[in-house]
């Protein structure tokens, strides 16, 4: 009975044991399902984070909690050029203030020495495998769980749309739009300290016609070369270079206190402009007018942008290859120009424009032969107002044409005075404007003076620029010619600055070529120009014309021209331009 009690109890035994087991067994199984189903589920949504991750366009990676990249997305990997395993090596460096820093070491620093979880780290840059291509971006760090997550928005394409907006499509040089927020960036600090500023305007000359020449993409070449060349000044000086629209460029020139070295430069480039461009085998003479205007304490950027136009304006209507700084004391505290402008209307009627007559001296005879009628205004409230500030205020509003009859009048009224009291017949040259030769009536007007007047006609020199002449060449030409047939004499002004075609001017009109004062400022150091000048006198003197040199201003000058052959000189050296009685006086004694 025991024997059997025994064998019963280990039945039961074993009976439960097995029980236990299956129970032990499906559990497992259970578990071991349900853990598979959890992974499952977990790496679906894993999946799920990644293809959303994926398809961001922010740059997304997991450091592990050894700062490891343990993931990172598609965007990431274009970005940082990883491959395709799921642990990386390579890190990036980061640049948020002044020092660049490995990234998993920036993470450590700021992620152990903040109790914050979340960190923004906008306008930083990012460097690729020790590269030097820095990359602007907005870094994004979030240390919530036993993982940091590091996003990177990508600013590239931001700063390439600021970028464009902000630069020349051609030259990528900063354009107008940059100039002008720098101009006032600058201008709102220079109250607080000394700084100095010049503003250089810069205009390649003809360069329409050129690009006529030489084609659409031959000019393009020009302009983007030009650029590259005006940044170099960049680099090495306080200068800013721009390109403003078309065949205009700008400089910002800091803290240069010696107008000197400013205009020194401007010749420079003046200089390097004509050298640089060859088309083939055959050498493009190119040139440029520029206009400065310098920082004085009063005014704005616009202003001071405002003068530098002006200044380029002025430069142009001289001729080409011209330089003009605007002078703040031409307007000064004691009128603007809007004023000008209101009295302007009323100057001729009232005879505030006077004749001044500057004497031209036979270089044989050393005799005044000739003198040029130059204009003056003297205001009853301002008193003498400089010609370089209302001329260009009469063409502005037309009056050009109206002073222009007032002198003609005055000048010939003047002529038949001195007939009347004998002094010795002089020529007097008449200065002419674009204005007035393209205005209808202008040879008619002349053609009646001279009969009202009863006047010789040979005691009369018309004057023009070369730059002007070049303006409208065939209006010009078909009125230059009319008056030559009235028996007038025609004189080319500024000879040497308009690169007029030989072609053309072997048609010109001319009787006289007049050398421009900026081949003689510097003539006697100044080899080039001793050489040029000698050309063009013979120049001249083969197309069957007299030459006048003007600006002499020495001895040394007068021996010097008077040895190349030149038949006719003008200058201070001999007189200023005087008032009539004054030259009256002058012309007694020589």
């Amino acid at each position: 009975m025991e024997f059997l009690q025994i064998i019963d109890t280990d039945t039961q035994f074993n009976n439960i044991f097995i029980y236990l087991s299956i129970i032990l067994f499906f559990l497992t199984f259970y578990l071991i399902r349900r853990k598979n189903k959890i992974e499952q589920e977990v790496n679906k949504k894993v999946e799920v984070l990644k293809k959303a991750f994926d398809i961001s366009e922010e740059s997304i990676f997991i450091l592990s909690d050894k700062y490891k990249i343990i993931y990172a997305n598609k965007t990431m990997k274009n970005l940082l050029n990883l491959n395709k395993k799921t642990t990386f090596d390579i890190m990036p460096k980061i640049k948020v203030k002044k020092e660049w820093e490995s990234l998993d070491t920036f993470v450590s620093n700021i992620t152990k020495s903040s109790k914050e979880k979340s960190f923004t780290f906008p306008r930083s840059k990012l460097r690729i495998n020790n590269t030097k291509k820095e990359i602007p971006i907005n870094l994004f760090i979030n240390s919530s769980t036993d993982y940091n997550v590091v996003t990177i928005q990508n600013l590239t394409k931001e700063y390439e749309q600021k970028l464009n907006k902000y630069r020349h499509k051609l030259t990528l040089l900063p354009n107008k739009f940059q100039a002008l927020m720098d101009l006032n960036a600058i201008y709102s600090k220079m109250h607080l300290g000394q700084t100095k500023l010049a503003v250089v305007m810069i205009s390649i000359d003809n360069f329409s016609q050129l690009r006529a020449i030489i084609g659409y993409e031959q000019a393009n070449v020009i302009l983007v070369k030009f650029a590259r060349y005006l940044e170099t000044f960049v680099d090495k000086t306080s200068i800013n270079a721009y390109h403003t629209c078309h065949n205009n460029y700008l400089l910002t020139i800091l803290n240069e206190d010696s107008q000197k070295n400013i205009l020194l430069l401007c010749q420079n480039i003046q200089k390097e402009l004509g050298l640089f461009y060859k088309l083939d085998s055959i050498k493009l003479h190119l040139s440029a007018s520029i206009g400065v205007s310098i920082y004085a304490q009063t005014g704005s950027s616009q202003q001071l942008l405002d003068n530098a136009y002006k200044a380029l304006a002025e430069s142009e209507k001289k001729g080409f290859g011209r330089l003009t700084i605007y002078e703040t004391k031409k307007l000064n505290s004691k009128y603007t120009e809007l004023e000008l402008y209101n009295s302007v209307h009323e100057a001729i009627d009232k005879n505030e424009f006077i004749v001044y007559y500057q004497p031209i001296i036979d270089v044989k005879a050393k005799k005044i032969v000739a003198a040029e009628a130059l204009i003056r205004w003297i205001h009853p409230e301002y008193g003498f107002i400089p010609p370089d500030v209302f001329i260009p205020i009469l063409e502005k509003t037309g009056f050009i044409v109206d002073l222009g009859r007032y002198v003609l009048e005055e000048v010939f009224t003047q002529q038949k005075r001195w007939e009347s009291f004998g002094f010795k017949e002089v020529q007097v040259a008449i200065n002419m404007s674009l204005f007035e030769i393209e205005t209808e009536g202008f040879v008619k007007n002349v053609e009646h003076k001279l009969k009202e007047h009863k006047l010789n006609p040979k005691l009369i020199k018309f004057e023009i620029t070369e730059g002007a002449a070049m303006k409208s060449e065939k209006v010009v030409l078909k009125q230059l010619m009319a008056l030559k047939s009235l028996g007038l004499s025609i004189s080319l002004d500024d000879f040497g600055t308009g690169y007029t075609s030989f072609s053309y001017l072997k048609k010109f009109p001319a009787d006289i070529l007049k050398i421009d004062k900026s081949f003689i400022d510097h003539i006697i150091k100044n080899e080039e120009d001793q050489r040029i000048v000698k050309a063009m006198i013979e120049l001249g003197h083969n197309l069957g014309m007299k030459i006048i040199v003007e600006g002499i201003e020495t001895k040394e000058m007068v021996e010097m021209i008077a040895s190349y052959g030149c038949d006719y000189m003008q200058g201070y050296f001999f007189s200023k331009p005087l008032p009539v009685f004054e030259f009256q006086e002058l012309l007694r004694k020589r």
